[in-house]
């Protein structure tokens, strides 16, 4: 019995029945990119950069600056008491701030947090110092506040169909009066600093083990968050990051991590409000990236009849986002009245509603929806939390900070702009 001759083994590119050359597929950018080493990296960072693929790399070379600006000006700028003290000032704007990017990963805008956040404060102090309630029964009775208030806004723009501008708008004016309301002829009720809510802005941990132990789990959380992410892409077979990227990784934030602890401890150790605001950055990033109903809120930012179409709920979604705005306004507010230690009739004005929007943008999120991070509210808050803390350590007048603020929002915006403009110009987005 003869044996057919085996035929020779056809090349991978070549056609068998035509004999023509087929395109071999071509090998992921991103692998090649960490096969290069270092040379590869800094390539795919300008090649980033080119492309409009920000990032936050405008907003850390900005607070750099400003940094540096402020210590060559005033040395006691980077000392650990000013640091600690920004770290407490930038807790309550910031908790207001993280609601706002959820609003604008929508697309949209809430212009009542403001006002929100002083009806909480009202709510709070009434209830726990007026009429003697628990005081953490009066907290969840605030918070529960923010969230109906968030949600009634939630309603008319989801389900009515009013413009979220103008939805809120009105609620800047409603919830500002029955602030008003609700305090009365009192006009003013301070809160106990030695109280429940007193020590939520008032309170350090003065043992050096709570900021170097915070740091190492900060660290230790995010190693195995990444190595597991790499386990399981690696599982599913798509491209991972090398474990000395990772070690990098781990390494430039083990050192700002154990920096700030050591500032922190030099002056009275790690604050409460600074705890607090980290975790509630820490739960709202896990919600957004590592849930379904976080991809729901990028699904409609990128494009609501696509979202709709894929049988998202888009109705609950607004509405459930706006009740996250509302609640995060109602926390912020209560941790400002806190740090002031009083719940008055100017709570919730001012500056409060455009620092809180500002924080935002300034920190990378898109006005246009759809790309954001909840840490955009921390990076956002230290840009204009040292603007306003440099300014008043060189004895500025107020309306500089004004006019600074309003300068590097415009300029986050411009940026956020061109940056858009460009990925398109790419076909990135």
């Amino acid at each position: 019995m003869t044996t057919e001759p085996t035929a020779p083994h056809e090349d991978a590119g070549a056609d068998s029945s035509q004999g023509t050359k087929v395109p071999a597929a071509q090998a992921d950018p991103r692998l090649l990119v960490r096969e290069q080493g270092l040379a590869g990296y800094w390539s795919d960072f300008k090649r980033r950069m080119r492309s409009g693929e920000l990032g936050s790399v405008p907003v850390v070379v900005g607070l750099i600056v400003i940094w540096l600006i402020f210590w060559r000006l005033d040395s006691s700028f980077l000392s650990a008491q000013n640091i600690s003290n920004l770290s407490v000032y930038i807790a309550g704007t910031g908790l207001i701030s993280v609601g706002i990017v959820f609003v604008l990963l929508l697309g949209e805008i809430d212009l009542s947090v403001g006002s929100v956040s002083g009806l909480a404060g009202a709510v709070f102090a009434v209830l726990a110092v007026s009429n003697g309630m628990p005081e953490a029964l009066a907290l969840v009775l605030a918070l529960l506040t923010g969230a109906a208030a968030g949600a009634v806004h939630g309603f008319f723009f989801a389900r009515i169909g009013v413009p979220a501008f103008v939805v809120t708008l009105a609620g800047l004016l409603f919830w500002n009066g029955l602030m008003l309301q609700v305090l009365g002829t009192r006009g003013t009720i301070n809160i106990d600093y030695q109280s429940f809510l007193g020590t939520m802005s008032n309170h350090y941990f003065t043992d050096v083990a709570a900021a170097y132990g915070l740091a190492l789990v900060a660290v230790a959380a995010y190693f195995a968050a990444q190595w597991t992410e790499n386990r399981r892409r690696e599982a599913a077979g798509v491209p991972s990051r090398p474990l000395s990227e990772i070690a990098v990784r781990t390494g430039v934030l083990a050192v700002l991590a154990f920096v700030t602890a050591y500032m922190l401890n030099q002056y009275r150790g790690l604050p409460l409000a600074l705890l607090i605001f980290l975790a509630v950055l820490v739960v709202f990033d896990v919600l957004l990236r590592r849930t379904t109903y976080g991809r729901r809120i990028f699904a409609l930012g990128g494009n609501t009849e696509a979202a709709r179409r894929a049988g998202i709920n888009v109705e609950a979604v607004r509405i459930s986002v706006f009740a996250i705005a509302g609640t995060m306004a109602a926390f912020g507010g209560l941790m400002i009245a806190s740090r002031i230690g009083a719940a008055n009739q100017g709570a919730g004005s001012g500056n409060l509603l455009m620092e809180a929007i500002a924080a935002a943008v300034i920190g990378g999120t898109s006005l246009f929806g759809g790309r954001g991070k909840v840490w955009s509210a921390l990076l956002g808050m230290l840009v204009i939390g040292s603007i306003s803390n440099g300014l008043a350590l060189l004895g500025s007048p107020s309306h500089l900070v004004y006019m600074i603020t309003g300068g590097v929002l415009l300029a986050a915006v411009v940026i956020d702009s061109v940056s858009r403009r460009t990925q398109k110009t790419a076909g990135r987005t």
